[in-house]
């Protein structure tokens, strides 16, 4: 399955500054198999360690952390000539070894010749952790569960697939063709993007089998919240974790501490939550009441809502049916749209956005607020095809904006003032805003 973190992982090996390289993304995202499939694709040799499943490699880097004697028993153990340039190196679950993760900044300054993929569960924490890792010393990449996009890829004829990417003017798409992109995007929203779910769709479209999956999945999550965070935080952990789809169930999705027992307090989970965004787990979106350029500067950091990173997950979590996902339009009006509301931030997160929400004392809240090339850009999620948007409408009259935008599951459209998105071409929003720029351009 054709990943898009392949085309960074090329422009990360062509690079004239390319250091070693920490692929960070939550447990069972598809970390390995990116970097093996890569490695397999673009060199001539792959040399793969394992720090879990070889605890023998620890004792490799107990003694000189130099290069050339790691590569000296490297190539012993590998038993094939690791060659600079032409063999990718990927040293698996490097957290287990925090020798081995030291070591990178020694090929960074003295054997750069040599290409080095490191990824590991819980990495992110690792990293967060450690005292002794130098900054600047390595590259980074994020890898996050398959997009729409990705799934598309994975699921669909070619045709498709070049349709959507030809496409060239804000208009319409033809009825059918919409229809069947939102039947698909109803497929994806109750698979997920987990790529063992995604391969049981592929294969056999089990939705049964598909929980089972994902219900795992959640299952290995909590294993590790015992095994790996500090004790005095697991049961925090977990209350965090448990609450999440009922803080989205609200009409105002703001984390609320109380909601997680009476009286709580910020200062008693912020580990917690700190813990689970390391973990690659989930995505904060902070609000703000100020759009100004820089939006980082004017969120307020406590106040929030929480997302999780794959809305696959989240359906299983809240133990929605099939029936309520894939058929007709219960997808957009269960859970009060948390479904496609975390779809979007996870999706705009995927993207690099900084995603924030704005309030206006009481009386008007927007989903997101987006930062992109020096314009701030309002957006409105729209769970159902109603086209009311009190929100959306109070910002643009109060602040003019550049663009409006609305992601629905409506057509694709833009009015002169507002922007509608499909759900499905959420993976193009930059490349759909570009077009309308250039063509209001072309029109003064």
């Amino acid at each position: 399955m054709k990943r898009l973190i392949f085309e960074k992982l090329k422009l990360w090996k062509l690079g004239d500054s390319r250091k070693p390289l920490i692929l960070r993304g939550a447990r069972q995202v598809g970390k390995t198999y990116s970097l093996t499939t890569f490695g397999a694709l673009e060199y001539e040799n792959v040399a793969y360690f394992n720090f879990e499943s070889s605890p023998q490699l620890h004792d490799l880097f107990s003694g000189s952390l130099k290069p050339k004697d790691i590569l000296k028993i490297l190539s012993i153990e590998s038993a094939a000539e690791i060659k600079p340039e032409n063999t990718l190196i990927i040293f698996d679950e490097i957290q287990e070894c925090p020798n081995a993760l030291n070591s990178l900044k020694y090929f960074n300054e003295s054997a750069n010749e040599y290409h080095i993929c490191a990824a590991g569960s819980l990495l992110g924490i690792t990293l967060a952790n450690s005292k002794g890792f130098p900054v600047g010393k390595v590259d980074f990449l994020n890898l996050y569960p398959f997009s729409f996009d990705e799934f598309l890829q994975a699921t669909c004829d070619n045709n498709l697939i070049q349709f959507i990417e030809n496409i060239e003017n804000i208009e319409p798409l033809p009825i059918l063709l919409h229809e069947k992109l939102l039947k698909i995007f109803k497929d994806y929203v109750y698979t997920g993007g987990m790529p063992a779910a995604v391969l049981e769709y592929i294969k056999n479209e089990n939705v049964n089998t598909i929980r089972v999956i994902q219900q795992n999945i959640l299952d290995s999550y909590r294993l590790d919240f015992a095994k790996h965070a500090p004790a005095n935080n697991i049961m925090k952990i977990n209350q965090v974790w448990d609450v999440i789809p009922s803080q989205l169930a609200k009409e105002n999705k703001k984390f609320i501490y109380s909601a997680i027992r009476k009286g709580a307090r910020a200062q008693e989970f912020e580990i917690a939550i700190q813990w689970l965004m390391e973990a690659g787990l989930i995505h904060k979106v902070y609000n703000t009441s100020t759009p100004k350029l820089p939006l980082s500067a004017y969120i307020k950091h406590d106040i929030f809502k929480i997302y999780l990173a794959d809305v696959g997950l989240l359906g299983a979590m809240s133990g929605l049916s099939a029936k309520a996902i894939i058929y007709g339009d219960e997808i957009f009006q269960e859970f009060r749209g948390a479904l496609i509301e975390n779809y979007v931030a996870q999706e705009l997160t995927r993207q690099g956005y900084g995603a924030f929400y704005w309030t206006s004392a009481g009386q008007a809240e927007l989903d997101f607020i987006l930062q992109l090339n020096d314009l701030i850009y309002p957006v409105e999620v729209k769970s159902g095809i109603s086209t009311k948007k009190k929100s959306l409408t109070t910002y643009i009259q109060k602040y003019e904006p550049n663009l409006a935008i609305r992601i629905s599951s409506m057509n694709l459209k833009f009015d002169g003032k507002i922007f509608n998105c499909p759900l499905y071409l959420l993976g193009r929003l930059s490349s759909l805003i570009a077009m309308i720029r250039i063509n209001r351009r072309q029109r003064n």
